[in-house]
């Protein structure tokens, strides 16, 4: 009895370890770059290096994998692109600048700066990277997710610095620290050289691989599981996140309490703006649509965020830089991690479906032609 439960414990973590060693190696890339950091002189570098390399590389595995067919479909899904965006920038803000103000009471205990961060989290596009992935490995319609990061991500020098604008003219205390900058052009510039280099050329070069060589290019990536290099990108991006905040000291500019707020707050907004995306989709997408919706509208993109305040904003010093980073770093790292463990029950929640799907295709060539 005793070895048949030991068994089964040793079945279920082996499974565990398997199915979750993203989550696992995330885990060990944090406490590592906590401990040891890339030189200060040689931080700017490998910032850019990583963040081309790793998303060129994850969004030329999605050109290579998915469907032609299937992307251009999907862009011509109007309704769901107006549902998501809304989602993503309007409501997720709204909900943010409303948790902000009633936090935003006491004077003395948050720091304005990490207050201005969280408003940066409401108004950042959705991630690029890490939403394709986690779709993908939850059984989500990736190609949705994928076209959905891009409308988001164009569209964010036009919406974010203006919600930010609109949220920061409150006139709140926290609000007084910040001095405006107008080099709108610059952030655009930014964006869209970012967008070019490591999105779309990296995914038209992927679309034209699979078109003229479609049985290698299966092989490759389905086969022989080269998909994964995706997620090894995806590693590759939150550790030099985490590398930055740990060299810059960002972390020892900040109270401990605040730290721990920022960390309840972050979990309790990913599991609202997902609610809220659960429950007004469900009721009229199907599953596999539920799902990639689910990744997109409460996902933020950190690699958007640094950029902006440094363009949007003047005068603003390396540790005030740091404090205004710093949630919008550690929701990125639960909104992985409850990412990753959400595979898990999408899975499940899909399977019926699937299996349904495959008997089904089963019996269809089964037929007699």
């Amino acid at each position: 009895m005793r070895v048949s439960k030991r068994h089964r414990m040793f079945a279920i973590l082996k499974w565990f370890v398997q199915d979750q060693w993203f989550l696992i190696a995330m885990g060990f890339l944090i406490l590592i770059s906590s401990q040891v950091q890339v030189p200060k002189a040689q931080q700017e570098i490998k910032r850019v290096v990583i963040t081309y390399l790793s998303v060129s590389v994850i969004f030329f595995i999605n050109g290579c994998t998915l469907p032609t067919r299937v992307l251009l479909e999907n862009w011509y899904r109007i309704k769901i692109h107006a549902f998501v965006q809304l989602q993503c920038f309007l409501g997720t803000s709204a909900a943010t600048f409303a948790i902000v103000s009633l936090c935003a009471t006491n004077t003395k205990f948050m720091d304005p700066w990490l207050l201005i961060g969280f408003l940066f989290i409401g108004c950042a596009p959705t991630t690029m990277s890490s939403n394709v992935v986690m779709t993908r490995q939850a059984h989500g319609n990736t190609a949705l997710t994928l076209v959905q990061s891009i409308i988001s991500q164009c569209l964010c020098p036009f919406l974010t610095p203006v919600l930010l604008q609109m949220y920061l003219s409150s006139g709140a205390w926290y609000t007084k620290v910040i001095m405006n900058g107008d080099n709108y052009a610059e952030i655009y510039r930014r964006v869209f050289k970012q967008l070019g280099l490591s999105l779309f050329v990296p995914l038209l070069v992927g679309q034209v691989v699979q078109n003229v060589f479609p049985k290698p290019t299966k092989i490759v990536f389905v086969k022989w599981k080269l998909m994964k290099l995706s997620s090894v990108a995806l590693l590759t991006l939150i550790w030099q996140t985490f590398d930055q905040a740990f060299g810059s000291g960002a972390f020892a500019t900040v109270k401990a309490s605040n730290i721990v707020f920022i960390i309840f707050i972050s979990i309790a907004l990913y599991f609202v703006w997902l609610g809220l995306c659960f429950g007004t989709s469900i009721i009229w997408l199907p599953k596999k649509d539920v799902i990639a919706c689910c990744y997109c509208c409460p996902a933020k993109a950190l690699a958007m965020v640094v950029p902006l305040s440094s363009v949007m904003y003047i005068n603003i010093s390396a540790i005030n830089q740091s404090k205004l980073q710093i949630p919008v770093i550690l929701y990125q790292a639960f909104q992985v991690a409850i990412g990753g463990m959400l595979t898990i029950i999408f899975r499940r929640w899909i399977r019926p479906e699937e299996e349904e799907e495959d008997r089904e295709k089963a019996a269809a060539m089964g037929q007699p032609q």
